[in-house]
Protein backbone atom coordinates (compact mmCIF):
# COMPACT_ATOMS: atom_id res chain seq x y z
CA UNK A 1 0.00 0.00 0.00
CA UNK A 2 1.09 3.56 -0.78
CA UNK A 3 0.59 6.99 0.23
CA UNK A 4 1.16 10.38 -1.66
CA UNK A 5 1.80 13.57 0.58
CA UNK A 6 3.10 15.47 -2.26
CA UNK A 7 0.45 18.06 -1.88
CA UNK A 8 1.81 18.57 2.21
CA UNK A 9 5.66 19.04 0.95
CA UNK A 10 4.65 21.59 -1.65
CA UNK A 11 2.50 23.00 1.42
CA UNK A 12 5.59 23.51 3.16
CA UNK A 13 7.83 24.61 0.51
CA UNK A 14 5.50 27.37 0.10
CA UNK A 15 6.08 28.06 3.71
CA UNK A 16 9.21 28.68 3.11
CA UNK A 17 8.64 32.18 0.84
CA UNK A 18 7.49 33.77 4.21
CA UNK A 19 10.11 32.48 6.63
CA UNK A 20 14.32 33.27 7.20
CA UNK A 21 14.64 30.43 9.32
CA UNK A 22 17.69 28.86 7.66
CA UNK A 23 18.22 30.87 4.63
CA UNK A 24 21.95 31.19 3.25
CA UNK A 25 21.55 33.23 -0.27
CA UNK A 26 20.79 36.57 -0.45
CA UNK A 27 19.26 38.21 -3.37
CA UNK A 28 18.99 42.04 -4.22
CA UNK A 29 16.66 42.82 -6.92
CA UNK A 30 16.44 46.10 -9.04
CA UNK A 31 18.93 49.01 -9.42
CA UNK A 32 19.48 52.40 -7.51
CA UNK A 33 17.20 53.51 -5.12
CA UNK A 34 14.36 50.51 -6.09
CA UNK A 35 17.25 47.82 -4.36
CA UNK A 36 15.55 45.70 -2.23
CA UNK A 37 16.47 42.80 -0.21
CA UNK A 38 15.16 38.87 -0.62
CA UNK A 39 16.24 35.63 1.06
CA UNK A 40 16.17 32.09 -0.43
CA UNK A 41 17.63 28.38 0.15
CA UNK A 42 20.52 27.42 -1.86
CA UNK A 43 19.49 23.84 -2.25
CA UNK A 44 15.90 24.49 -3.86
CA UNK A 45 17.45 26.84 -5.90
CA UNK A 46 20.28 24.33 -7.31
CA UNK A 47 17.41 21.70 -7.92
CA UNK A 48 14.73 23.90 -9.38
CA UNK A 49 17.10 26.71 -11.61
CA UNK A 50 20.21 25.58 -14.17
CA UNK A 51 21.32 28.89 -13.65
CA UNK A 52 21.92 28.83 -9.84
CA UNK A 53 23.24 25.08 -10.34
CA UNK A 54 26.00 26.68 -12.00
CA UNK A 55 26.10 29.73 -9.78
CA UNK A 56 26.19 28.22 -6.76
CA UNK A 57 29.35 26.02 -7.72
CA UNK A 58 32.21 25.22 -5.93
CA UNK A 59 34.29 27.33 -8.00
CA UNK A 60 32.00 30.67 -7.04
CA UNK A 61 31.97 29.99 -3.22
CA UNK A 62 34.15 32.86 -2.72
CA UNK A 63 31.17 35.24 -3.47
CA UNK A 64 29.84 33.86 -0.32
CA UNK A 65 29.76 36.48 3.13
CA UNK A 66 28.78 35.67 6.51
CA UNK A 67 28.48 32.26 4.87
CA UNK A 68 25.46 33.72 2.74
CA UNK A 69 25.75 33.42 -0.83
CA UNK A 70 24.91 37.03 -2.52
CA UNK A 71 23.59 37.69 -5.81
CA UNK A 72 22.49 41.24 -7.75
CA UNK A 73 19.84 41.29 -10.39
CA UNK A 74 19.16 45.54 -11.23
CA UNK A 75 17.45 44.41 -14.11
CA UNK A 76 14.74 42.19 -12.15
CA UNK A 77 12.46 43.52 -9.94
CA UNK A 78 11.01 42.11 -6.73
CA UNK A 79 7.73 41.63 -7.87
CA UNK A 80 8.92 39.04 -10.56
CA UNK A 81 11.95 37.63 -8.12
CA UNK A 82 8.76 36.73 -5.88
CA UNK A 83 6.99 35.09 -8.97
CA UNK A 84 10.56 33.14 -9.84
CA UNK A 85 10.88 32.34 -6.68
CA UNK A 86 7.50 31.07 -5.69
CA UNK A 87 7.91 28.75 -9.02
CA UNK A 88 10.82 26.98 -8.13
CA UNK A 89 9.73 26.87 -4.41
CA UNK A 90 5.80 24.74 -5.22
CA UNK A 91 5.13 25.55 -8.66
CA UNK A 92 2.89 27.91 -8.45
CA UNK A 93 2.70 30.96 -10.83
CA UNK A 94 -0.28 33.05 -11.18
CA UNK A 95 0.08 35.26 -14.72
CA UNK A 96 -3.68 36.77 -14.33
CA UNK A 97 -2.81 39.93 -12.47
CA UNK A 98 0.07 40.74 -15.08
CA UNK A 99 -0.66 43.01 -17.99
CA UNK A 100 1.18 41.79 -21.11
CA UNK A 101 4.28 43.69 -21.46
CA UNK A 102 4.94 42.56 -17.78
CA UNK A 103 4.36 39.11 -18.59
CA UNK A 104 6.93 39.08 -21.70
CA UNK A 105 9.58 40.92 -19.15
CA UNK A 106 8.84 38.17 -16.35
CA UNK A 107 9.64 36.02 -19.53
CA UNK A 108 12.99 37.37 -20.26
CA UNK A 109 13.82 37.13 -16.77
CA UNK A 110 12.95 33.32 -16.14
CA UNK A 111 14.92 32.91 -19.26
CA UNK A 112 18.09 34.45 -17.41
CA UNK A 113 17.55 31.73 -14.67
CA UNK A 114 16.89 28.94 -17.15
CA UNK A 115 14.09 27.81 -15.81
CA UNK A 116 12.58 25.67 -19.32
CA UNK A 117 9.42 24.21 -17.72
CA UNK A 118 8.20 27.90 -16.72
CA UNK A 119 9.42 29.55 -19.71
CA UNK A 120 7.18 27.37 -21.85
CA UNK A 121 4.06 27.93 -19.47
CA UNK A 122 4.59 31.78 -19.91
CA UNK A 123 4.38 31.34 -23.83
CA UNK A 124 1.82 29.12 -23.54
CA UNK A 125 -0.22 31.97 -21.42
CA UNK A 126 1.13 34.60 -23.68
CA UNK A 127 -0.45 33.22 -27.26
CA UNK A 128 -3.88 32.06 -25.86
CA UNK A 129 -4.48 35.12 -23.16
CA UNK A 130 -2.56 38.15 -24.27
CA UNK A 131 -2.26 37.61 -28.17
CA UNK A 132 -3.90 41.20 -28.65
CA UNK A 133 -0.69 42.93 -26.92
CA UNK A 134 1.05 40.73 -29.58
CA UNK A 135 -0.45 42.21 -32.25
CA UNK A 136 -0.58 45.72 -30.86
CA UNK A 137 3.18 45.53 -30.60
CA UNK A 138 4.66 43.12 -33.71
CA UNK A 139 8.17 45.27 -34.09
CA UNK A 140 8.96 45.42 -30.23
CA UNK A 141 7.93 41.55 -29.52
CA UNK A 142 9.91 40.25 -32.61
CA UNK A 143 13.13 41.88 -31.21
CA UNK A 144 12.79 41.33 -28.08
CA UNK A 145 12.26 37.10 -28.89
CA UNK A 146 14.75 37.28 -31.46
CA UNK A 147 17.48 38.05 -28.73
CA UNK A 148 16.31 34.59 -26.80
CA UNK A 149 16.57 31.09 -28.64
CA UNK A 150 14.30 29.30 -26.08
CA UNK A 151 11.34 31.76 -27.15
CA UNK A 152 10.74 29.33 -29.77
CA UNK A 153 6.88 28.71 -29.25
CA UNK A 154 6.35 32.69 -28.73
CA UNK A 155 8.89 33.27 -31.74
CA UNK A 156 6.53 30.47 -34.10
CA UNK A 157 3.26 32.18 -33.41
CA UNK A 158 4.17 35.50 -34.00
CA UNK A 159 5.84 35.07 -37.39
CA UNK A 160 2.57 32.82 -37.70
CA UNK A 161 0.05 35.26 -36.87
CA UNK A 162 1.53 38.43 -38.74
CA UNK A 163 1.79 36.03 -42.17
CA UNK A 164 -1.56 35.54 -41.43
CA UNK A 165 -2.68 39.16 -41.24
CA UNK A 166 0.28 40.99 -42.23
CA UNK A 167 -1.49 44.66 -41.95
CA UNK A 168 -0.59 44.44 -38.24
CA UNK A 169 2.98 45.11 -38.90
CA UNK A 170 3.26 45.83 -42.69
CA UNK A 171 0.79 49.41 -42.28
CA UNK A 172 2.09 49.97 -39.05
CA UNK A 173 3.88 53.39 -38.77
CA UNK A 174 6.91 51.47 -37.02
CA UNK A 175 7.32 49.24 -39.76
CA UNK A 176 9.81 51.17 -40.72
CA UNK A 177 11.92 50.72 -37.95
CA UNK A 178 12.36 46.65 -38.43
CA UNK A 179 15.56 45.27 -38.28
CA UNK A 180 17.13 44.13 -41.18
CA UNK A 181 17.31 40.71 -40.28
CA UNK A 182 13.58 40.11 -38.93
CA UNK A 183 12.49 41.91 -42.42
CA UNK A 184 14.57 38.90 -43.99
CA UNK A 185 12.91 36.59 -41.88
CA UNK A 186 9.42 37.44 -42.79
CA UNK A 187 10.28 37.62 -46.97
CA UNK A 188 11.38 34.43 -47.13
CA UNK A 189 8.36 32.81 -45.67
CA UNK A 190 6.29 31.09 -48.43
CA UNK A 191 3.10 31.82 -46.16
CA UNK A 192 2.98 36.04 -46.20
CA UNK A 193 -1.02 36.87 -47.00
CA UNK A 194 0.30 40.04 -48.94
CA UNK A 195 0.32 40.39 -52.40
CA UNK A 196 3.80 40.57 -53.92
CA UNK A 197 3.22 44.09 -55.18
CA UNK A 198 2.55 45.22 -51.95
CA UNK A 199 5.59 43.69 -50.22
CA UNK A 200 7.45 45.32 -52.77
CA UNK A 201 5.96 48.74 -51.88
CA UNK A 202 6.47 48.32 -48.14
CA UNK A 203 10.12 47.22 -49.21
CA UNK A 204 10.98 50.50 -51.11
CA UNK A 205 9.40 52.44 -48.15
CA UNK A 206 11.88 50.78 -45.40
CA UNK A 207 14.41 51.33 -47.82
CA UNK A 208 14.09 55.20 -48.03
CA UNK A 209 13.19 55.43 -44.40
CA UNK A 210 16.72 54.18 -43.52
CA UNK A 211 18.09 56.86 -45.42
CA UNK A 212 15.59 59.71 -45.18
CA UNK A 213 18.41 62.18 -46.43
CA UNK A 214 17.48 60.67 -49.89
CA UNK A 215 14.86 62.02 -51.79
CA UNK A 216 12.24 59.97 -53.08
CA UNK A 217 11.78 61.22 -56.70
CA UNK A 218 14.42 58.29 -58.50
CA UNK A 219 14.87 60.22 -61.71
CA UNK A 220 17.13 62.84 -59.29
CA UNK A 221 19.38 59.99 -57.84
CA UNK A 222 22.88 60.89 -58.37
CA UNK A 223 25.21 57.82 -58.61
CA UNK A 224 25.94 57.93 -54.51
CA UNK A 225 22.90 57.88 -53.80
CA UNK A 226 22.10 54.79 -56.08
CA UNK A 227 24.92 52.88 -54.71
CA UNK A 228 23.57 53.45 -51.17
CA UNK A 229 20.19 52.21 -51.81
CA UNK A 230 21.31 49.80 -54.26
CA UNK A 231 23.31 48.22 -51.12
CA UNK A 232 20.54 48.43 -48.88
CA UNK A 233 18.02 46.32 -50.93
CA UNK A 234 20.78 44.03 -52.32
CA UNK A 235 19.78 41.72 -49.58
CA UNK A 236 15.88 41.31 -50.31
CA UNK A 237 16.23 41.38 -54.05
CA UNK A 238 15.78 37.63 -54.22
CA UNK A 239 12.91 37.41 -51.96
CA UNK A 240 10.74 39.52 -53.65
CA UNK A 241 8.96 37.11 -56.11
CA UNK A 242 8.85 39.80 -59.06
CA UNK A 243 7.24 36.91 -61.62
CA UNK A 244 4.22 37.09 -59.41
CA UNK A 245 3.90 41.22 -59.54
CA UNK A 246 1.60 42.08 -62.64
CA UNK A 247 2.93 43.50 -65.89
CA UNK A 248 1.25 46.89 -65.28
CA UNK A 249 2.38 46.90 -61.66
CA UNK A 250 5.76 46.16 -62.68
CA UNK A 251 6.20 49.02 -65.21
CA UNK A 252 4.25 51.64 -62.59
CA UNK A 253 5.78 50.61 -59.45
CA UNK A 254 9.04 48.24 -59.73
CA UNK A 255 10.75 49.63 -63.08
CA UNK A 256 11.66 52.96 -61.68
CA UNK A 257 13.98 51.40 -59.97
CA UNK A 258 16.02 49.29 -62.68
CA UNK A 259 19.00 51.03 -61.72
CA UNK A 260 19.19 49.18 -57.88
CA UNK A 261 18.21 45.83 -59.50
CA UNK A 262 20.42 43.49 -61.41
CA UNK A 263 20.00 43.69 -65.02
CA UNK A 264 19.96 40.45 -65.83
CA UNK A 265 16.48 40.37 -63.62
CA UNK A 266 14.85 43.09 -65.20
CA UNK A 267 15.16 42.09 -68.73
CA UNK A 268 13.93 38.90 -68.07
CA UNK A 269 10.79 40.11 -66.18
CA UNK A 270 10.23 42.33 -69.52
CA UNK A 271 10.29 39.67 -71.60
CA UNK A 272 8.10 37.29 -69.27
CA UNK A 273 5.44 39.96 -69.41
CA UNK A 274 6.21 40.44 -73.02
CA UNK A 275 7.09 37.07 -74.66
CA UNK A 276 5.11 34.77 -72.66
CA UNK A 277 5.65 32.16 -74.31
CA UNK A 278 9.35 32.15 -74.82
CA UNK A 279 11.40 29.93 -72.81
CA UNK A 280 13.18 31.90 -69.62
CA UNK A 281 16.79 30.53 -68.60
CA UNK A 282 15.87 30.94 -64.81
CA UNK A 283 13.95 29.77 -62.11
CA UNK A 284 10.60 31.50 -61.26
CA UNK A 285 9.59 31.37 -57.49
CA UNK A 286 6.34 29.80 -57.01
CA UNK A 287 3.29 32.38 -56.09
CA UNK A 288 3.29 32.35 -51.71
CA UNK A 289 0.62 30.05 -50.71
CA UNK A 290 -1.77 32.47 -49.42
CA UNK A 291 -4.33 31.12 -46.45
CA UNK A 292 -7.76 30.50 -47.83
CA UNK A 293 -10.46 27.74 -48.06
CA UNK A 294 -11.41 25.77 -50.88
CA UNK A 295 -15.17 24.64 -51.86
CA UNK A 296 -16.66 22.48 -54.36
CA UNK A 297 -20.45 23.49 -54.80
CA UNK A 298 -22.43 21.69 -57.53
CA UNK A 299 -19.64 20.76 -59.43
CA UNK A 300 -18.28 24.38 -59.65
CA UNK A 301 -15.03 25.06 -57.52
CA UNK A 302 -15.06 28.50 -55.28
CA UNK A 303 -12.13 29.54 -53.47
CA UNK A 304 -12.80 31.87 -49.91
CA UNK A 305 -9.66 33.59 -49.20
CA UNK A 306 -9.43 33.99 -45.12
CA UNK A 307 -8.15 36.83 -44.17
CA UNK A 308 -9.70 36.47 -40.60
Amino acid sequence: MSFDYSQEVISDCEKLLETDEGYDVIIYAGKNENVEEIHAFSNLLRIRSKYFRAALSNELIKNCKNEKFIFNFPNISLQFLKIILRFIYCGKVDLTNLQGPDVLKLLIAVDEFKIQTLILCIQEYLTKHRHEFLQQNPIEILETIYQHETFTDLWNYCLEEICAKPDILFKSDKFVNLKAPLLELLLKRDDLSLDEIAIWDSLIKWCFSQHPSIQKDVKKWNKEEIVIIERTIHRFILLIRFYNISSADFITKVYPFKKILPKDLVNNILSFHMAPDEQLNTNIQSPRKRKFDSINVNNSFYVNYDFF
